[in-house]
């Protein structure tokens, strides 16, 4: 089945300084690939059966990346809701911890909120098994380097952690350095949608995700 994604401005390659925004554009998917990157109009007109998304006023663009994967995944603790406890990553709560099926549980937990900030890709290294485990079933690339964009996953702090990082990389990284990949046709369909940053601007809101789409699965939508 095809999807067409609509928004008021697609960014095929926002890390490209010559691939220029695309006004009213939209990204066609078939399974879990790009068909197509153009206008919204063309592209409607060239597949009039295609199931339309229609995500008005907001910039789609390829996922983010998050360079601060292993400490958030294998050292930071991703709360149950159950706990009632909050949300928030606990700096350093599995440290030193043996206990697997808990270090896994957190890991699913800590990636699916990661998608609500339009992550596709995460940084590792990953020791542990249950957390390789958690990071392959969930869809988000797994990158093997541990480093920050141009420089160490330690540049920016949390909670005063060595190699910690926001859940965001939009929180401390510019939007041409937090994407990963392009959007382009033959690629895999990874990519998020975002509020625009102000009206009329190509520019994603940081916290604005309102849709991250994995291998042409819509994995998260604001509610």
């Amino acid at each position: 089945m095809l999807t067409l994604h609509r928004a008021a401005f697609v960014l095929p390659d926002p890390a490209d300084p010559t691939a220029p925004p695309i006004p009213d554009g939209a990204v066609v998917v078939r399974g879990d690939r790009v068909e197509a990157v153009g206008p919204y109009g063309e592209l409607a007109a060239a597949h009039p059966g295609a199931r339309v998304r229609d995500w008005g006023r907001a910039v789609l663009a390829p996922g983010l990346r998050n360079p601060y994967g292993h400490w958030l995944l294998e050292r930071a603790y991703h709360p149950d809701p159950r706990e009632e406890i909050g949300v928030e990553p606990v700096a350093d709560g599995l440290a030193g911890s043996t206990d697997e099926a808990r270090c896994g549980a957190s890991a699913r937990r800590g990636l699916q909120r990661m998608l609500g900030f339009g992550v596709t890709a995460v940084n590792g290294p990953f020791e542990r098994a249950s957390v390789r485990t958690a990071v392959a079933r969930s869809g988000v690339a797994g990158l093997a380097g541990s480093g920050g964009a141009g420089g160490s996953a330690g540049s920016v702090g949390v909670s005063g952690s060595e190699g910690a990082g926001p859940l965001d990389p939009l929180a401390v990284l510019p939007f041409a350095e937090a994407v990963y990949g392009r959007v382009a046709a033959g690629g895999r369909a990874d990519f998020a949608v975002f509020a625009a940053a102000a009206e009329g601007r190509a520019e994603p809101a940081s916290g604005g995700c309102l849709a991250t789409v994995l291998g042409g699965r819509l994995v998260y939508r604001r509610r």
